[in-house]
């Protein structure tokens, strides 16, 4: 099975900024100040999970780099059944770790197997496609919100364990001061149906820090 290739945008249109605004005048002042965020999404689903797999916890120059290695291994276009038939010692060499390149195994073996259905992601709903993942040991709750967010561009989606926007709601809405999950998911409600959209804005704000 091989990569999709699929193009994805994920903006924040007008009726989205408007309704944002309305109901959270902090959240209403980053849109003034930020105006139109768009992201074009060029990933396919196949390559964008295995590259957040190979990401996590590096810079992004050197995540970039055994990318690159990694994708130089398979000799074409990325496949499922390229990754399954690629030898674990040369992926060692080109710079993963064994649990990093068993983990992007799982996620092949699922896709080959059906339990990881790609091609239908585009039509379920969220909590079917975070289970579907979640189930891949490998995958954790962030790497599948994140793949909901930048991949389905699915626009209510908001990662309560993601480091960026628990900092970023302690700053704007408690001074820095550390506000439990509770408190910051409590925050959250007022975004729904859009916690994307504000977590792109959040995000944002932290650029500069």
């Amino acid at each position: 099975m091989s990569d999709k290739g699929i193009t994805k945008h994920i903006t924040a249109t007008p009726e989205m900024r408007a309704y944002l605004a309305n109901a959270d005048p902090i959240l209403g002042a980053l849109i003034e100040k930020y105006g139109v965020i768009d992201y074009e999404l060029h990933a396919g689903y196949l390559s964008a999970l295995l590259s957040n797999i190979v990401g996590q916890q590096l810079s992004n120059r050197v995540a970039d780099v055994i990318w690159s290695r990694f994708l130089a291994l398979l000799d074409g276009p990325l496949t499922a059944e390229k990754v399954l038939a690629a030898d674990d010692e040369k992926l060692r060499g080109a710079g993963m770790s064994y649990s990093k390149a068993a983990y992007l195994k799982n996620i092949c073996r699922a896709v080959t197997e059906g339990r990881l259905q790609l091609d239908r992601f585009d039509e379920m709903p969220d909590e079917a496609v975070i289970a579907q993942l979640t189930a891949i040991k490998g995958i954790g709750a962030w790497t599948a919100e994140m793949f909901l967010i930048f991949s389905l561009g699915r626009a209510d989606i908001f990662s309560k364990g993601d480091g960026g926007l628990s900092r970023a709601i302690n700053n704007l809405y408690a001074g820095g001061a550390e506000l439990s999950v509770k408190e910051r998911l409590a925050i959250t409600e007022a975004w729904k149906p859009f916690c994307s959209i504000a977590s792109l804005y959040l995000w944002r704000s932290l650029d500069n820090q």
